[in-house]
């Protein structure tokens, strides 16, 4: 399929299998705090960053407490439990990576995650090579669904969004895709119950996404 000229790639649940360690994770520091996720379901969470979505976790407690240090808090906590990124990469990104550059394809990522955690699942995996722009949702002032970050790729890569093909996982990076123009293509979700109604396909995996592209 020669229809595209550019791969833009999301980072969680496509390159690296960390969802259920970010639940986990993210469970136990509310835990911590004596707050309810309860309410939420798993899929909200997945493809944007917590940053921005207090107001829906706190609800009408939000008032109450000091967002800055309880941000402050939670991301320290990240800290003391980093993700360990070789052990959750998918099988053959390597190779998948290495196959699509190889086939003239430009190859982009484009993640809502800090740009500490990109660094280090690209260095600890050894695939920043592959890779011309590399973008984090911590750059921009709002992240996904907010398009913003897969326009810039797109528009970093010099190419036109009809001719970018966008790998996510989440419904909210689904919709950042298909609003920035471009073709989305989702990894099948089969543990979390997202929608991933508004992609233009669904491939069980990265060595699909070859298959059907060289």
């Amino acid at each position: 399929m020669d229809k595209y000229k550019a791969i833009i790639f999301d980072m969680d649940g496509v390159l690296v299998d960390t969802e259920q360690f970010y639940y986990d994770r993210r469970q136990d520091f509310m835990n911590s705090q004596g707050i309810s996720i309860d309410h939420l379901k798993p899929s909200f969470f997945i493809g944007g960053n917590m940053k921005g979505i207090w107001p829906k976790i706190l609800g009408e407690d939000y008032g109450k407490w000091d967002i800055e240090k309880l941000q402050k808090d939670y991301v320290n906590h990240k800290k003391n439990y980093p993700l360990p990124y070789k052990e959750l990469l998918f099988d053959n990104v390597d190779k998948v990576l290495s196959t699509l550059k190889k086939a003239g394809y430009k190859l982009a990522l484009a993640s809502s995650s800090t740009n500490h955690d990109i660094d280090l699942m690209l260095e600890e995996n050894n695939l920043r090579k592959h890779f011309s722009i590399i973008l984090s949702g911590e750059d921009f002032k709002e992240t996904k669904p907010n398009p913003e970050i897969y326009i810039t790729a797109i528009n970093q890569l010099g190419v036109d969004s009809q001719d970018v093909l966008i790998i996510e996982d989440s419904e909210k990076g689904i919709e950042a895709g298909v609003n920035a123009g471009a073709d989305v293509w989702a990894i099948e979700d089969t543990r979390f119950g997202m929608n991933q109604s508004k992609a233009d396909m669904q491939v069980s995996g990265l060595s699909e996404v070859v298959s059907r592209l060289v």
